[in-house]
């Protein structure tokens, strides 16, 4: 049986969610609040200025994608420890992210009030699934949610003369992901708002088709 190379899997694997998590954080920023669900540290960023503002809307916002966040990572280490395999750490995201699109749908993709921070909490713990899954499955010194460390990474290789960079197909492919993904996602919310979930659930079951193949180290 063929089999293909591990870190092309991996590569493919981790260009893919970046992909849905660009999808989510556009969609969170625009709808569920003007915070991220995956950038805490622009969460962070955004609770500071919450703070100097006085504004409570922003600093509930935040404190909720965050403790959704914090409580995803938590989840999906146990989950994926507990199974003894990533992959049903990210059975666990797809099923926030199934809840994520009927509350989109119920809510004609303009959740307000109570269901607004309720869909921010569940999409924030999927992206915090996602991250710990990711860091199980040996994805090293790539992310998938934040990518300030990614871009430096590839900018500095590139930098180095005579350095050779064995990451940076990946690291560039995943910085490309999130920009398709977020591009994609503004136009869904701009035309067809309500199959913006859509991208997210692809993007994670192309992902679980991925890691269902067999995996061994190409040459």
């Amino acid at each position: 049986m063929n089999t293909r190379p591990r870190e092309q899997i991996l590569t493919m694997i981790a260009i893919v969610l970046t992909f849905g998590s660009g999808a989510t954080d556009v969609a969170s920023f625009t709808r569920l609040g003007g915070v991220f669900t995956s950038v805490m540290t622009g969460n962070i960023v955004l609770g500071g200025l919450a703070v100097a503002q006085r504004s409570l809307s922003l600093a509930s916002h935040t404190a909720v994608s965050i403790a959704g966040y914090i409580a995803g990572v938590v989840g999906g280490t146990w989950v994926a420890h507990g199974f003894k395999a990533a992959s049903w750490a990210l059975f666990a995201e797809l099923v926030l992210l199934a809840g994520l699109t009927v509350g989109w749908e119920v809510t004609d993709a303009s959740p307000a009030g109570w269901a607004q921070f309720c869909l921010l909490a569940v999409t924030a713990a999927a992206m915090g699934v996602q991250a710990s899954a990711v860091n199980e499955m040996g994805l090293t010194h790539v992310s998938t949610t934040f990518l300030t460390g990614t871009l430096t990474g590839l900018v500095s290789s590139l930098a180095s003369p005579g350095k050779e960079t064995p990451l940076g197909v990946r690291r560039f492919g995943v910085l490309i992901g999130l920009a398709i993904g977020a591009g994609l996602s503004g136009l869904l919310l701009a035309t067809a708002a309500e199959a913006m979930p859509a991208l997210p659930l692809t993007a994670l079951i192309t992902t679980l088709v991925l890691a269902a193949m067999p995996l061994r180290n190409g040459r």
